[in-house]
């Protein structure tokens, strides 16, 4: 079954599209092929399935791993709907600090493909939603970074009006924060790039 890849306005992240087969019975559709992502380019080893259950409001992140940990991720709503977001932390990049915001849903059976320079999160705009990601490095507790969602430097315009999250996430350091030890900066170099990457 045919999936299409989109560049979706920032270096390396991806919106991936899946051919769909639907009848009276339901549907059917292949949610990952690493043979079909490689032939298109993407050459990943996912090692970790994550997947959570949020009620409408939640804000999540924004999260990711610090190197030597750093993760790819492929991102994808199957119940529900949210409101994606990613942010460039790679500090020679021309969109550092800049934002992306992707709707993913049950509906629309998109995935997001973000790089490991790209701190990710989510709201939930449905009354309930589930998020499930392949990761490309374990989860690692000594890695864990994040980034206040509601920083003004980065000023994403959340589709929620009083976000739920958590205390670690309301406490998170800010964009200036990380520009004192940035954990993507000028020596830093991926381990693993797919050919669409950077395109």
């Amino acid at each position: 079954m045919r999936t299409t890849v989109t560049d979706a306005g920032l270096p390396g992240v991806k919106v991936l599209d899946h051919e769909v087969f639907e009848d009276d019975r339901g549907f059917f559709y292949e949610s990952h092929s690493q043979r079909t992502l490689r032939e298109l380019g993407i050459d990943l080893r996912f090692v970790q399935d994550n997947h959570s259950r949020s009620r409408g409001g939640v804000v999540r992140g924004l999260h990711y791993q610090a190197p030597p940990s750093e993760q790819w991720r492929l991102v994808r709503c199957p119940v529900g709907e949210i409101f994606d977001v990613v942010v460039d932390l790679e500090v020679t990049s021309p969109t550092f600090g800049r934002w992306l915001g992707v709707t993913l849903s049950a509906q629309n059976r998109r995935q997001l493909l973000v790089p490991p320079t790209f701190a990710h999160g989510f709201a939930v705009v449905s009354d309930v939603a589930e998020v499930q990601y392949k990761c490309t490095q374990l989860h690692d507790g000594t890695a864990e970074r994040a980034l206040r969602y509601d920083d003004p430097l980065l000023a994403i315009a959340w589709p929620v009006s009083h976000p739920l999250t958590s205390v670690k996430d309301a406490s998170a350091p800010t964009l200036r924060d990380y520009l004192d030890d940035p954990d993507f900066g000028p020596l830093w170099t991926a381990r693993t790039e797919p050919a669409t990457a950077r395109s």
